[in-house]
């Protein structure tokens, strides 16, 4: 079983000198977004096959809310025993104070582009089995199936293929500077 730890706790820690790891699990576009300072992006779908990245001490892992850093840990869960959820993930950290560095510009939330494309295509499903062709129900009824699935679940295959999209990437330059976000 993992610990967990506020954002007020771990900020704590960190500003005492105590040496902890910090990966967040997000996708790297929201992780250039705004990030808590010194984390370093190690996307969900990673997380098994980079364990290596988190040996030698503990290790606090966040998200946006909480729930993909749940899964991560819950992945890592008797392989590393310095394991720290952060409870509330970034949005905690920002909540209790807490700076982002990362570009400036607005990203959406990848669970905004899920209930997004969610909804656009069971809307569109739902338009055209009225005025096309009855059968167009049936997307309606796979979206639907699909966010039963992932709220039973808590895994969400529509929001592993959107992460995967190319603005959801981070762009890469030569220059190493970062710049503040305003919460």
């Amino acid at each position: 079983m993992n610990k967990t730890i506020t954002a007020r706790e771990l900020r704590n820690r960190l500003n005492s000198g105590e040496a902890i790891k910090l990966i967040d699990v997000r996708s790297p576009g929201e992780y250039a977004a705004g990030h808590v300072p010194q984390a370093m992006n190690v996307p969900l779908e990673e997380v098994d096959h980079r364990i290596a990245d988190f040996h030698g001490g503990q290790v606090a892992v966040l998200c946006q809310a909480g729930t993909r850093a749940g899964i991560a840990c819950n992945m890592l869960d008797g392989r590393h025993d310095g394991l720290l959820l952060v409870q509330g993930g970034t949005d905690a950290w920002v909540a209790e104070g807490g700076e982002l560095v990362g570009t400036r510009g607005s990203r959406w939330s990848l669970e905004r582009q899920v209930r997004l494309a969610a909804g656009v295509l069971a809307l569109t499903g739902s338009v055209l089995a009225v005025t096309v062709n009855p059968a167009w129900v049936y997307l309606s009824m796979f979206i639907g199936g699909g966010l039963t699935f992932a709220g039973i679940t808590n895994l969400c295959p529509m929001a592993i293929g959107i992460a995967k999209l190319p603005w959801n990437q981070a762009k890469t330059c030569n220059s190493t500077s970062t710049s503040k976000v305003q919460a």
